[in-house]
Parts: C-alpha cells; sequence; structure tokens
C-alpha cells in the first residue's frame, strides 16, 4: 500500500475532520510512525519539535513530583493532538507528554504545523476547539482526584481510556492504573475487584475488558458526562455513547 493510500482515511479525528484541500496541502509532510510503549514526545521544559496525532495509541500528559510520583493530569489518544505548546505561545510546558499504550500516529514536523495553524483557517479552529475540550478534562480529572472515591476515579478513568483507543478491550495493569490516578495500588485492587464481581469488567492480568459500558458509566461520577459532553459538544465526538 502507498503512502497516499495510506492516508486517504485518516484514523485521527481530528485530521479526519479537515477539508479536502486542507489535508491534501498536509499530506506530503505528514509520517506515520509507532508509537512504543513509554516513547517520550516531549519532556517538561522542553519545545516539541514536532506534533503527535494518535491512531490508535493513548499519550498521557504526566506530573512527577521531586519524590518521583506521578499522576496523569490528562490523556489524548485518536480524538486528539500531542505538541500543543508549539502553537500555544509558551513554547513549552511542565508535563511530560509519554506514551503508555503503544499503536501508531502521525507525525507532523513543528515547522510545517505552526504556519499552517497561523493561516486562521479550519486546522486552527480545529486545534483551538480541541484544546479547550482538553483543558475541560484537566481541569475536571483534578475536581474529580479531589471529590470523589476511587471507585468512581476508577470507572471515569476506564471510560475515558475505551474512548481514546475506541476498544472494549485495554491492555493495563492495576499499578499503572494506580500511577495514573495518583492512588494506592491496592486501593485500584479493591476498586477492580468490585466492578469484575459485578459482571462490568474483566480482569486478567495485564488486561481489563470492559463488559457492560453503560453500568460502568453509572458507576463512575459525572466528571465523565462533564468531559466527554465537551469533546461532543466542541468536536462532535460521540464520546459517551453507549
Amino acid at each position: 500500500m502507498s503512502e497516499p493510500e495510506i492516508f486517504n482515511k485518516p484514523k485521527n479525528h481530528l485530521l479526519a475532520a479537515l477539508p479536502d484541500e486542507d489535508y491534501q496541502r498536509l499530506l506530503p509532510h505528514l509520517e506515520q510512525v509507532q508509537l512504543p510503549l513509554r516513547k517520550i514526545l516531549y519532556e517538561p521544559g522542553e519545545t516539541p519539535s514536532a506534533v503527535y496525532f494518535p491512531n490508535n495509541a493513548m499519550v498521557s500528559l504526566v506530573a512527577t513530583m521531586e519524590d518521583g510520583a506521578t499522576v496523569e493530569v490528562g490523556l489524548v489518544g485518536a480524538e486528539g493532538v500531542i505538541g500543543l505548546p508549539i502553537v500555544l505561545g509558551g513554547k513549552a510546558t511542565v508535563y511530560q507528554a509519554i506514551v503508555q499504550l503503544p499503536g501508531t500516529g502521525t507525525r507532523l514536523d513543528a515547522d510545517i504545523f505552526k504556519p499552517e495553524f497561523e493561516r486562521g483557517e479550519y486546522l486552527q479552529r480545529l486545534v483551538l476547539l480541541y484544546t479547550q475540550a482538553l483543558l475541560t478534562q484537566v481541569s475536571q480529572n483534578a475536581v474529580c482526584n479531589r471529590l470523589h472515591t476511587i471507585d468512581e476515579r476508577l470507572g471515569r478513568w476506564l471510560l475515558s481510556v475505551q474512548d481514546s483507543l475506541e476498544a472494549d478491550e485495554l491492555p493495563l495493569t492495576q499499578e499503572f492504573i494506580s500511577q495514573m490516578l495518583g492512588t494506592r495500588r491496592a486501593s485500584v485492587t479493591v476498586a477492580a475487584g468490585s466492578l469484575q464481581e459485578q459482571g462490568i469488567i474483566s480482569y486478567s492480568r495485564g488486561k481489563i475488558t470492559i463488559l457492560n459500558r453503560e453500568r460502568l458509566r453509572e458507576k463512575s461520577c459525572e466528571c465523565y458526562n462533564v468531559i466527554s459532553g465537551e469533546f461532543n459538544r466542541l468536536l462532535g465526538l460521540k464520546r459517551n455513547s453507549s
């Protein structure tokens, strides 16, 4: 399959939403790349050299404390793009962007992306709408981590990961989930066990399968609906459909 054929139907929602004329202008500069597990796309304080549009991978925006503790502040999948500091004026961020679930993505050099954004056309509008949706996710996650139980937070997070990967089977370990939620592994074990007993998920070593999405939504807090509602409103993504 030739490279143009690969990109005829972009898997990333932002690229797929571009008018054909805009997409064709970018096409010669788009590179399909592997996003392997734990690949760091940029570090805190670093200006990204490229943007990445995930296809079927999940990238976490992670805050790391002085003692080495980590917590996920945002996640990006096929609905979004990594590398926003390139066009937001600040050039860098305090978060690390790291591939947490491997897959593929589309890479575009910053020196192509930034001028295209500054044309002020449809790409700029899409990226700004996505930025607003991502800010909602980040701020709502902060509220969720402060006010809601681990059971509710786990439900919200699993739904968000499912949306990002667009899959029911999620390659997740309890240790990884505890790191992303900023909580103890034992707490995740208890919460996941409860969901499994109720037939909402099944869990085997290194894999969680969502069996009943509607029940999982019932068990999660209202934060998921707030976040998914903004993605729906701003980008037309039916993220909370059953």
